[in-house]
């Protein structure tokens, strides 16, 4: 090749090199791409995919809505009307549940499909100041309803055992308020309904799978946990063939914004107990004083904290800088899906400087190494917990603490450093590190305690990007970390 032909070739080939890294360099800085949400009101919501597998939330007064991705939510219904598709002409076929709770309105309900092919619902509805409560069925062909009543099979309150066919009368701080029902199928098929909130506690009674209805109407079951008023409700159950547990998620506190709700998990090997925390406690001494009511401190002392009120506070330099903080997370149910393999907990939550206006949330949550389950610091987006090298991880974090405590007070962020030596660092607390195992399983020594967990990049909602993080649990306190990187990945 003649010496000018070359030098023209370099200078092509120097050229497209040159554009490349161009490129490549504006690749790197561009944002990521935007995800988009479509947000509803559904308190309480109850999970189930329906057979079109579309994601369908029930929850309380009434409210449905359906999703194809987990993130864009579209209303079935909105909110308690006398006439809707999902129970027509409500008032007139369900006015004994009315009557007896003396409301006007649906609890938190749950859904599952039958053996008899039918997809049935259990309703509640409860006068509100009182345990005066019911539950009931309804069935329907199709997910969205409509659905036919079946009529009450629980009661709680006043006249209560004379309607259930009980000997003796009716004591709050003993016995369950008949509301909040979960269903589910152990691995043989069984039926169970675990159910209840704040009075005498969360109890369990195995159910027909093809009927829906107890297989002995006689007596609430067997008694879980709780009892004096304390304030526990929202039990949802799911299970895990991998670890061999049934996990109960409960919250505990006040539902509205200052009210310290929280999520916490408890375990067994069998769906009607005996169910242990973190801790190794035996959850049917998790009671209130006798005499005492709503004794939080009591409470407190049990079940694995997985989540509370929480803010990861803006950094100089994000975007977000007036995002606002997390109240009141709680009332969940949880989704284990057969195709992509991925657990998630779907959850209400308030806001910060929000007053009571609430939206669902829908995390990913994974199984640390010891069995336990950690949630996701940021809403789902799609994401997947894929392998993580040690170069990736290094940084500063956003490190939020849940701690144990019901409380109105949001945790919020503090700033240490994961080193590339693998020590962590950061003000006003003692030198810790950072290991990473496997493909992105993670233990941290915090402040002398460790945690395990994993890391997982993920979208930081306010701030516009993808981010480095982690979930860890610490099981001797029942204390679950999060951390948020502060830069872009």
């Amino acid at each position: 090749m003649p010496r000018k032909t070359r030098i023209l070739a370099l200078c092509c080939l120097l050229a497209l090199l040159a554009v490349s890294c161009g490129q490549k360099e504006k690749l790197q800085s561009e944002t990521p791409v935007e995800h988009t949400f479509k947000n509803v009101s559904v308190h309480d919501p109850a999970i189930i995919q329906g057979d079109d597998g579309d994601y369908y939330i029930f929850g309380s007064h009434l409210a449905v809505a359906k999703t194809s991705d987990l993130m864009n939510w579209e209303y079935i219904n909105d909110k308690m009307k006398a006439h809707s598709s999902v129970i027509p002409d409500v008032y007139t076929v369900m006015a004994d549940a009315f009557a007896w709770s003396q409301s006007d309105t649906f609890w938190a309900p749950d859904v599952i499909k039958l053996q008899n092919g039918k997809y049935c619902m259990f309703y509640c509805n409860c006068k509100g100041d009182e345990p005066q409560s019911c539950i009931g069925i309804a069935y329907a062909d199709s997910v969205e309803g409509p659905y036919e009543n079946q009529g009450l099979f629980l009661y709680s309150g006043d006249g209560a055992y004379e309607m259930n066919g009980f000997e003796g009368f009716y004591q709050p701080t003993r016995d369950p308020n008949a509301v909040d029902p979960c269903v589910f199928y152990d691995p043989d098929g069984r039926l169970w309904m675990i159910y209840g909130s704040y009075s005498g506690g969360i109890f369990a009674k195995e159910m027909d799978p093809v009927t829906g209805m107890p297989l002995e109407m006689e007596g609430y079951g067997t008694k879980l946990l709780g009892g004096n008023h304390l304030r526990i409700e929202a039990p949802y159950v799911i299970y895990n063939p991998d670890t061999g547990y049934y996990y109960m998620f409960l919250s505990f506190g006040g539902l509205d914004s200052n009210g310290g709700y929280n999520v916490r998990v408890i375990r067994s090997e069998n769906p009607d107990g005996p169910y242990y925390d973190s801790m190794g406690q035996e959850m049917t001494k998790c009671k209130g004083p006798t005499g005492s009511s709503f004794n939080d401190s009591a409470a407190a002392l049990y079940g694995v904290k997985l989540m509370g009120g929480y803010k990861f506070l803006w950094q100089e330099g994000e975007l977000g800088e007036n995002r606002k903080g997390f109240l009141s997370p709680g009332h969940n149910s949880c989704l284990y899906d057969e195709e992509t393999g991925k657990y998630f907990m779907i959850h209400h939550t308030r806001f910060e400087n929000s007053g009571e206006t609430h939206e669902i949330r829908v995390r990913q949550m994974f199984f640390n190494a010891d069995g336990w389950p950690v949630l996701a610091p940021y809403r789902y987006v799609g994401e997947t917990a894929g392998a993580v090298t040690a170069e990736e991880i290094p940084g500063t974090y956003k490190l939020i603490n849940h701690g144990r405590a019901i409380t109105d007070q949001m945790s919020e962020s503090v700033n240490i450093t994961l080193s590339k030596d693998g020590k962590i660092t950061g003000e006003d607390m003692e030198e810790g590190s950072w290991t990473l195992t496997g493909d992105n399983q993670a233990e941290l020594t915090i402040d002398g305690k460790t945690y395990t967990g994993l890391f997982l990049v993920q979208w930081d909602e306010d701030g516009q990007k993808d981010v480095m993080t982690f979930t860890a649990l610490n099981d001797e306190t029942g204390i679950c970390v999060w951390g948020s990187g502060v830069n872009a990945r």
